[in-house]
């Protein structure tokens, strides 16, 4: 009798052979692996449900006030392209380092990309949109236009955003508070000269209007 007939024999007199206790072994691992899968899938259809719950937002866009149910893991991004329509806000790197999406809250530059919609409920929302008077563009934007401050364009929103917000901060500010202003943006034409410049042109065009009223 050889090795293996012994280790057989010895394995019968145990109630069980070795390949039967393989073969059991390998089918309860396939039985408990998909358990598993199925509590997986249980608890990631739980998750998801809970998740994708619709929770009512009250957000102040433009001095309008605007009603909507969202998902509580919606960006302000998402919300003011997708759901209002506001698509001056751009959609860049979505992660915070292009400044494309650049929005003011409560007059100061944030990204909305990074900013959830339920962060900003309470808070004042001002879009490139909110920076025109009707079909008249706003300061920046007319000085963007005057000194041909964009190439592809694509960045301009983000760019005039942040502008605007350092001039409601600081009424005439100086070369390098310019260029601290908009160093969260990107300019990928690198139209940079033309952005200076068209903010110190914004920055007299507020003076000008301040000084007519």
């Amino acid at each position: 009798m050889n090795e293996r007939v012994r280790e057989e024999n010895c394995a019968c007199r145990r109630g069980v052979t070795r390949r039967g206790f393989l073969t059991a072994m390998g089918t309860g691992a396939i039985v408990a692996g998909a358990s598993g899968t199925l509590l997986a899938k249980e608890s990631g259809k739980a998750e998801t449900a809970e998740s994708d719950a619709m929770t009512p937002l009250n957000l102040l866009i433009n001095g309008h006030g605007r009603k909507l149910l969202i998902e509580p893991r919606w960006s302000l991004l998402y919300v003011l392209r997708e759901k209002l329509g506001l698509t001056g806000t751009k959609v860049g790197c979505e992660r915070g380092e292009c400044g494309a999406c650049t929005v003011l809250i409560d007059s100061i530059p944030h990204y909305a990309c990074l900013m959830l919609a339920l962060e900003a409920e309470g808070r004042e929302i001002v879009t490139l949109e909110g920076l025109m008077n009707g079909e008249d563009l706003g300061p920046v934007q007319q000085a963007f236009l005057e000194h041909d401050a964009y190439q592809c364009g694509y960045c301009t929103p983000g760019q005039v955003m942040a502008i605007e917000g350092l001039l409601r901060k600081t009424a005439a500010p100086t070369p390098e508070q310019v260029q601290v202003g908009v160093s969260g943006n990107l300019c990928r034409c690198g139209a940079y000269v033309n952005i200076f410049q068209a903010a110190g042109r914004a920055a007299e065009l507020k003076a000008g209007k301040r000084g007519g009223a």
